[in-house]
């Protein structure tokens, strides 16, 4: 099933402590959404990163907001005072990413007695092993607390080998030793199991199915991968390779927790 598409009607709220100047969007289906947008200097890759990184946790069972399209027009923001945003609104004309904002939300904060189950947890370093995401840590945990429930957001800086296409591959066996900077690390008693409930529902398939959410324009041509078919092709590749070796992230994992 495609993403839903949204036209924005109204910039509401930037969100400065995200480097690539998130913001909350309202949209003609009365919704709000936090906003990633294609003008931002880590550009569409970054966006591309959130749907498969997104969709993926979504698949292994982690709760992740809705993400939408949303497309903004030229006339959006062009009275806003800040110059900055106005630019990065000129750039980012057409189609952008959303993920259905969680009012009342809060951060996840250990300090403040947030915790996780241990199955949540598995779940959640298994999942950012895999996907190669360095941004879930104490000091940036990409967690909301929201009707008693983790929810994950923000995974632009997953898949981050992609900047690199030609030694993409080589990496996907990596045992990525990021993995012990992870905010739920402590919990995450049991990344094997999770593993295995992750490995019964990820396959080709899916990984195809995810990456044809992504748009043709967001499929920049690379190095032997010059069209959006032959790019959607490498990153399933990539994945299959990386769900193939997973016991290397997953042991990786487990001897980080007992450091």
């Amino acid at each position: 099933m495609p993403l839903r598409e949204v036209l924005a009607t109204r910039y509401a709220v930037p969100l400065r402590e995200g480097g690539s100047l998130p913001a909350i969007v309202e949209a003609d289906d009365d919704g709000m959404y936090v906003v990633k947008f294609r003008g931002a200097g880590q550009g569409v890759k970054a966006l591309l990163a959130e749907i498969v990184a997104g969709e993926i946790a979504r698949t292994v069972g982690l709760r992740v907001p809705e993400l939408v399209f949303v497309e903004i027009d030229a006339a959006l923001g062009r009275n806003y005072p800040d110059e900055e945003i106005r630019d990065l609104l000129k750039a980012s004309t057409g189609r952008n990413l959303g993920m259905d904002y969680l009012p009342g939300s809060t951060m996840f904060e250990v300090a403040a007695g947030d915790c996780a189950t241990a199955e949540v947890a598995s779940m959640a370093v298994w999942l950012d092993a895999f996907v190669m995401n360095v941004d879930r840590t104490p000091r940036n945990p990409n967690l909301l607390c929201w009707g008693g429930n983790l929810w994950f957001i923000d995974h632009g800086a997953a898949l981050y080998v992609q900047h690199d296409w030609m030694s993409m591959m080589e990496k996907a066996a990596s045992p990525f030793v990021a993995i012990r900077d992870h905010v739920l690390l402590s919990w995450a008693a049991d990344v094997k199991a999770a593993g295995k409930t992750a490995r019964a529902r990820l396959n080709r398939g899916e990984f195809e199915r995810i990456l044809a959410l992504a748009p043709d324009a967001w499929l920049e041509p690379e190095e032997g991968a010059e069209t959006p078919e032959a790019k959607r092709a490498a990153y399933v590749e990539f994945l299959m390779k990386r769900l193939e070796d997973a016991d290397r992230f997953e042991e990786e994992a487990t001897r980080a927790r007992l450091i």
